[in-house]
């Protein structure tokens, strides 16, 4: 039996032994075992699933259910003076690695490389003799792990994760991997995504006597897993993801095994590499296998359960049946570095080709390209050499920057943008600017930034946003405002242009985004863009207009994650979902 021993400052509390009990799901998993992984396609197949989930008549389906609220979007968004806070958080990241005398140490290094993913917290758990330990801490990956720290984790197998929280600070006790003893040994955890059907299991497992010791729904799995009567480990993991809802790309650790799981949409990305002395490595993109010098092999497929152990190697456990994949477009816009791979595709050319069709399609007469660094850069590269103008650096980003900042008592103008951003006069000024950006969610900061270009002398700004209006939140893993909050599903263009102040704006087209996936492009969610989303939540996360969370940890178990709505029963679907929907079922 493992045992667990946690170096960090908050104890793992042990999952209570329940009984049995029954948790209905829409959907019951079956499975089969393919010992030869690398080379079976986990290939997924129509499959209907009965959607419960409120909506309404609106750009956004869930909009008309709550009441706006009366201040407007623009109150102290960036009171933390971060430029990235008028995006969409990508909420974790994780890598698992079985095989290597250094786990820990390339854990640590690969979640430098996916830092990107989360700011917030980040913590490694390696095993050693069959025994888990675990270090956890808020904050940077370098912040956190030192060298006396990854000196504490020995061992040829470990897991770890980044993560970032919704707002206010992060508590130790929510930073992930989890580590729980259960009566067969201890499991840890690594979780990327968000659960659904997560209050529905917790209010369950609570009313059968199970204690929580996080707000995070990631606990879930593991007292799924504990209450499970399933043999073998492995088939523990598919009982309790059986009833699972919702996006998750997880990796888990025992005495002797490492698992990578990802739902059967595939909503986040995992892939799995090998390094030169075979060891496995499981991470969430492939900028993570590139800094420890693992070679990329898969994708972990939607619906795939991986186990890596020394006896067998790896084998590939497939949740059938299962629906057509639906991955995060958003990976390839915003959030995956440019130089990884995710779903198969390389993030820089997809990148770049959005900015060739918005030359193509949303042409001005300008002198120069600039981008919103960072996440703008391969888009404006690809506008200028489609559009034969020169990109040049208008704006310089300053990555020295923390979360928090002492402003002068004589208050200055946009300080938060002003810290991050510094335009250059000598690229900018007397120049018909086209300034482009991934995206544009509350529409602050962007107009925050066409004032700062304004007064280093632009004459005119174009701006041009490589992805569509975001009308709708999302409920799969990403921290985004309340639809309230969201410009685009407020305004039109044309309203959002002067909001923003700019000469003209353009969006890259919804059709064109998906002609560019060619056959790929049904494997793939809009949600955030068409308010259609694959997994209906039956309890739907609304965060209203400047909500401070502080992860559930002080406040009442309503408020935790946002507030939770249970749809109301007998609610049809299919009658109230919006009439854009209606329109392309015709």
């Amino acid at each position: 039996m493992a045992a667990t021993v946690n170096l960090s400052s908050t104890p793992s509390n042990p999952i209570s032994k329940l009984p049995s009990f029954s948790l209905n799901s829409p959907q019951k998993t079956s499975f089969s075992l393919f010992p030869n992984s690398s080379s079976f396609p986990c290939k997924p197949f129509s499959h209907s699933l009965k959607s419960e989930f409120i909506t309404t008549s609106s750009k956004n389906p869930i909009s008309d259910l709550f009441p706006p609220n009366k201040s407007g979007p623009e109150g102290d968004i960036l009171s933390s003076f971060s430029v990235d806070d008028d995006k969409p958080r990508e909420e974790c990241g994780v890598v698992g690695i079985f095989g290597d005398p250094e786990a820990s140490r390339l854990c640590y290094l690969a979640l430098h490389a996916l830092q990107h993913r989360g700011q917030e917290g980040a913590g490694i758990v390696a095993v050693n003799n069959n025994v888990l330990q675990t270090v956890t801490g808020v904050g940077l990956v370098s912040e956190v792990f030192n060298e006396s720290k990854l000196d504490q984790l020995p061992g040829e197998m470990a897991i770890g994760h980044v993560r970032y929280s919704t707002a206010g600070s992060s508590m130790l006790k929510n930073v992930q991997p989890f580590v729980a003893g259960y009566r067969f040994g201890s499991v840890g955890v690594a979780h990327n995504g968000n659960l659904v059907n997560y209050r529905a299991l917790r209010a369950m497992l609570e009313d059968n006597g199970s204690i929580f010791n996080t707000s995070s729904d990631t606990e879930v799995v593991l007292h799924l897993i504990a209450i499970s009567e399933a043999r073998p480990f492995l088939l523990r993991i598919v009982d309790a993801c059986e009833k699972l809802e919702g996006a998750y790309s997880m990796v888990f650790v025992t005495g002797d095994k490492l698992v990578a799981v990802r739902d059967p949409y595939g909503f986040r990305p995992l892939v799995m590499g090998r390094r030169s002395n075979g060891a496995v490595v499981f991470a969430s993109e492939t900028c993570a296998l590139d800094l420890i010098e693992a070679t990329y092999e898969r994708e972990v497929y939607p619906g795939e359960v991986l186990v890596v152990d020394k006896k067998d190697g790896v084998q590939s456990l497939c949740l059938m049946p299962h629906p057509e994949p639906k991955q995060c477009i958003f990976e390839h816009i915003y959030f995956a570095l440019p130089n990884s791979l995710v779903f198969g595709r390389s993030v820089y050319e997809s990148r770049r080709v959005f900015g060739e069709i918005l030359a193509t399609e949303a042409p001005v007469d300008c002198d120069v390209v600039i981008a919103v660094p960072d996440s703008g850069v391969v888009a404006a590269l690809g506008y200028a050499a489609k559009a034969g103008v020169p990109f040049q650096q208008g704006l310089i980003r300053s990555h020295y920057v923390g979360r928090t900042f002492i402003e002068p008592s004589q208050k200055i103008r946009d300080f938060g943008v002003k810290l991050k951003l510094s335009p250059v006069r000598a690229v900018l000024e007397g120049k018909r600017v086209v300034v482009v950006d991934d995206s544009i969610v509350r529409g602050t900061t962007s107009s925050k930034i066409v004032r700062l270009i304004k007064e280093a002398g632009a004459k005119e700004i174009h701006m041009r946003i490589a992805s569509p209006p975001i009308i709708g939140s999302c409920y799969y893993g990403v921290d985004t405002p309340s639809a309230e909050e969201l410009i685009s599903n407020r305004m039109s263009v044309e309203e959002i242009r002067k909001f923003i102040g700019c000469d003209s704006l353009a969006f890259l087209p919804f059709d064109s985004l998906k002609k560019m996936l060619s056959t790929d492009s049904p494997k793939f969610c809009y949600a955030c863009f068409s308010g259609k989303y694959p997994v209906m939540p039956r309890e739907v996360n609304v965060k209203g207009v400047g909500d401070s969370m502080d992860d559930g940890l002080n406040t009442p178990l309503a408020s935790i994650d946002g507030h939770w709505i249970e749809g109301p029963p007998n609610f049809d679907l299919e009658k109230e979902i919006d009439p854009l929907y209606q329109e392309s079922k015709i």
